[in-house]
This record gives C-alpha cells, structure tokens and sequence, in this order.
C-alpha cells in the first residue's frame, strides 16, 4: 500500500527548481483548472491523514479546541450546506467579522467550497466602514461576533444600505440574527463538490490604504495555491510543526500564515484567540504549548525584547519570521541574542504573496528584505518604467505578461482607476521603493509618496525610523518631509516618547545628534515633534499624509 507523503504533499500544485545548493530556484504554480483549496488539501486531507490535527484553537478565557482534517472537513461541509439552504450561491459577497474566533476559518473553507466570496474584516470597523464596504461590494449577507459592538454597527449600517438578505451571528445570540452556532447542527457533513475554477473569485480584502477609501482587492483562488511560497519557503513549515502567525483575521496577513499554505505543507495551525495584545501573555503561549514556527510583525518582537525575552524558554522554536513593517537591526540583533533565530524577514502586500523575502536556506542581512522570490520577476524601476542600477532607489515592481499574473490579485474591484495605475509598461507597481546592494539583497526606502527630497539628496524615512527607534526615549516614530526655502524639504519626525521621557530642546538636540552620529549627517531631523499618539489606519499603519496635512495646516 502506498504510503501518503504529507511533505511533499503540497508538489500537487506547483513546478520546483533548486540549486546545488538546495536553495529554490524556480517555483510556479501548477493546479488543475478546478484547483479548490477547501476540496483538494482540507478534504483530500481528511482521507489521507484524518486524525492528523489541522487546527489547535485556544482562547484567552481558557476556552480550547482541536479540529482534525477529518473534523474540519465535515465542519465545513455542514457550514456549506447551511449557507446554500439559507440563499447563498456561487459568486455572492459574504462579509465576515469574527475577530480569531474558530468560526471564522469554517466560515472561509464553507464559502470557498460553494464559489462564493468571503469578505475578511477587521472588528474595529465602525457604522460608516460597513456601510461603505456594503455598498462598495454589494454584500448579501454577513457573518459576525458576538463580542463586544460588532452587531450594534452592523445593525446600524443595515439601516442605510438594504441588501442584506440574512445577518448570522456567533458565540452570542442576538434578535434579528441567525445563531450561527445552532443554526449549522442542522446540516449534513455530505457535500457534493461544487463546480468552481482556479481563477474564479475567492476572497476580497478591503485594503487599509493611508490615503482614500480603502480599495476592494479582489483574489482567485490562485491565492492559497501562492500562498505555498510563503508557508515552504518562508515560514518554512513542514509536517510536525505547530505554526503560529500573530494577525487579526481581517488582514491579508492572516492569509499569509494562518489559513492556506500552511496546511497544504503539513503544518498544524495554532490558533490564539485574543483582543488585546499582551506580550507576557505570549511568550507564554509560545512556551506552554511549544511553538515551533512563529510570525509577527516588528513591533511585537520589541515588546517581546522589553518585557524580558530572556525570562521564557523558548526552545521549542525553530524558526521565526517578521512581516508587516520594516525591520529594524536592532530587533534582528537582539532576538538573535536571546533565542539564537535570525529573524527572516519578507515584504509583500495584500495583493500579493511575498514579494521579497529572506527565504529558507539564506543568510539574512539585518535590516534587509531579502531577495525576490522565484514567482515573480522582481524589478527596481525608476519612474519611466526602466530598471535601477544597484544602489540607487527604484520602485520595487514585478513583470507582468499583460495585467494578469497567477500569484497576485485578480484586479482592484469595481476601480478601473487604480487598476490602469497599478498596472502599465509592463509592470505591476507596489508603490513601495527600496535600493538593491551588490549581493542581491534590497532595502526597503519607503513608499513612492513618502520619499524626502532634500537638497537633491533622496531620503527614505524607514532608515532615520530605525535609527530614532533604537534611543531609549523612542516609543514611536514617524519621518515625513516638511518645506524648506533652502533645502526645498527637510526632515521632520514626529515622535512618541517612552514613559520615562518628557519632550525637552535637551532632548530634541540629543535625538538630532544621535542619528547624526548613526547614519549621513545630511539625514538628521531638523524638525522634531513630540505628540501623544501617531494617526494610524484601523490596520495599525502610519499615516503619514494626514501628518503631513496637519503639518501644512500649521504652516510647516
């Protein structure tokens, strides 16, 4: 009898190349035209491997579950079924706000098994954000907690926008909702499959941009065949590990680590249901139940460094990455000190997998990107379209054949605009700009809007962020440009301090100094402010606009 290889499972889906050296050289993705994750990993699972667990769920009250392949799958079957029986059909909009709640990975596989489209979001939407999404997507139907005010804006929003044909609700009932806890008991565990095709919509992310109402990216189910990349070769996952990724389901993020690759690559999935970050908390995750892969962005890893790393075996981990902001050496360093992992870090978007990553194998440069990975033809382009020579700044942009590519989105929905923006002379542009150095390596500068213009010199503020981060008087920080009659620009940055400093001219010419004493001298912030809290979109990232239009507003 055929013995089922779980490590080389994920081989169905995609065509591999390696070096001499076992470094990827090539990778591209292989599925049948009906490739369906929900239908060939989860249930192809639960024949070949039923008991294995696919999820270990645990929330912070205590509350714990496991789930294996075959569990999951039945689980799923029955959400499918109770979906259908209740009007959704193949191509609807369904919007789904469940925080980490275990619901939510049924309600993805149940919904990728019928061909409709979930809608992740984030619980920290308010009325006027579902009203938008609603309209903007034409959402039918929606699925949320029970926790906290998630209904009461909902309900709100269903009070202007008439489309909703059913409101399903979790963990907590609620008149004018459907128990969707109760409500799937009723349902089979049989499913036949649905007819769906590979590039047919699958998931739509509401993109948490810095300027504008936030885009509809929207994604085919190419995306958790892609998504192999991230979990093979970045995570580095495999059968016996017990992966973790830090992300709020709302986030692309959570795609990244927490509900494609990495089950098609043998991984278990843990899954820690929280509100409220608490580094304490979770480091002692991490130890208790031996995390063995773990994902977070950098300002996790600093909480984890000041709240005494040392303190907590974590043995147990083999491999750790970082992704959702630029890191910083610092962080790299220590972590590395502590645990003995070279932190691995990656750059991507919501409209793609990683783009540029650290991947398994390399040897990682502090405070680097990494190089591009073997889906996409990376490119450093200037603003005519044509490729950077090393060392100087370009945006970082992937070769396209025409606007579509397997491995990123299928389009900004409903936005032709942003769409012809995005794509053209041949590329697919991310707006985001780095410098290559002569290894292969790049190095992230910033996006194409936030890049400071100073007496001819080109300055990225992530470089002079870094730099600030490391004084011991720096909580946060942002660098934008300010005008200058001389220099057309200077740098500013806006700064947040620690509890143990309060903002003094002593302090603002010990920072200057400090960065000046780091980094080129030309670099160094002219302009300091200290303020209480930075403006950040609902996904935690700066907005660095709206500091500057504050800045124009005062006349800076």
């Amino acid at each position: 009898m055929h013995e089922f290889d779980l490590n080389n499972f994920y081989k169905n889906f995609v065509k591999e190349e390696y070096d001499k050296d076992g470094h990827i050289t090539k990778f591209e993705l292989d599925t049948p035209p009906n490739y369906n994750f929900a239908y060939d990993v989860i249930d192809r699972l639960a024949k070949e491997v039923p008991d294995k667990v696919a999820i270990h769920w645990l929330h912070e009250s205590g509350e714990e579950k496991i789930f294996t392949y075959k569990e999951l799958s039945k689980l799923t079957n029955k959400v499918a079924n109770m979906f259908r029986d209740h009007g959704v059909k193949k191509g609807d909009m369904v919007v789904l706000v469940l925080k980490r709640n275990y619901q939510f990975w049924l309600c993805v596989y149940g919904l990728i098994k019928l061909g409709a489209v979930g809608i992740p979001a984030t619980n920290q939407l308010l009325e006027k954000d579902y009203t938008y999404r609603f309209e903007a997507a034409s959402v039918k139907y929606v699925v949320a907690t029970g926790d906290g005010e998630v209904a009461d804006h909902i309900d709100g929003a269903c009070k202007k926008y008439d489309g909703i044909i059913e409101k399903f609700i979790t963990r907590h009932p609620r008149e004018g909702w459907t128990d969707f806890d109760t409500e799937i008991e009723k349902y089979s565990d049989e499913l036949e499959r649905v007819d769906t095709l590979v590039d047919e919509p699958m998931l739509l992310y509401f993109s948490s941009g810095t300027t504008g109402y936030p885009k509809m990216i929207l994604h085919s189910h190419y995306l958790s065949a892609a998504h192999i990349m991230t979990a093979k070769h970045w995570h580095h996952v495999h059968d016996g590990t017990l992966h973790l990724t830090v992300s709020d389901t709302g986030w692309g993020k959570c795609a990244w680590g927490k509900l494609f690759g990495q089950y098609t690559c043998g991984a278990t999935e843990f899954i820690y249901d929280f509100d409220r970050f608490n580094s304490a908390k979770l480091l002692s995750i991490i130890e208790k139940y031996k995390i063995t892969s773990f994902c977070a962005p950098p300002t996790m890893y600093r909480f984890f460094i000041k709240e005494g790393i040392e303190n907590y075996d974590l043995s147990s981990l083999e491999y750790a990455c970082i992704a959702g902001e630029a890191l910083n050496s610092e962080v790299f360093n220590r972590f590395y000190e502590y645990t003995g992992l070279k932190l691995m870090e990656a750059f991507g978007q919501t409209e793609s997998v990683p783009i540029v990553a650290n991947l398994y194998g390399m040897e990682p440069k502090p405070g680097s990107m990494g190089k591009p990975v073997p889906l996409y033809d990376v490119v450093l382009a200037d603003s005519d379209g044509n490729e950077v020579q090393c060392g100087e700044v370009g945006e970082i942009c992937i070769r396209t054949e025409g606007q579509y590519h397997k491995g990123l989105m299928k389009c900004y929905y409903r936005n032709e605009e942003d769409n012809n923006a995005s794509w053209h002379d041949g590329l697919y542009h991310t707006g985001d700009t780095a410098w290559k150095d002569e290894d292969g390596y790049f190095w992230y500068v910033g996006r194409t809007d936030d890049v400071i213009k100073s007496s001819g010199y080109r300055i990225g503020p992530f470089e002079i962020e870094s730099v600030l981060m490391e004084h011991p008087s720096v909580l946060e920080c942002a660098v934008t440009a300010v005008k200058d009659p001389i220099r057309g620009q200077a740098v500013k940055a806006t700064i947040v301090l620690t509890k143990n400093f309060k903002p003094s001219d002593e302090l603002v010419k010990e920072l200057q100094n400090y960065v000046k004493h780091a980094t080129a001298p030309y670099k160094y912030p002219r302009v300091i402010e200290f303020v209480d809290e930075l403006p950040k979109t609902i996904s935690g990232k700066i907005i660095r606009k709206e500091i500057r239009r504050l800045d124009e507003l005062k006349g800076m």
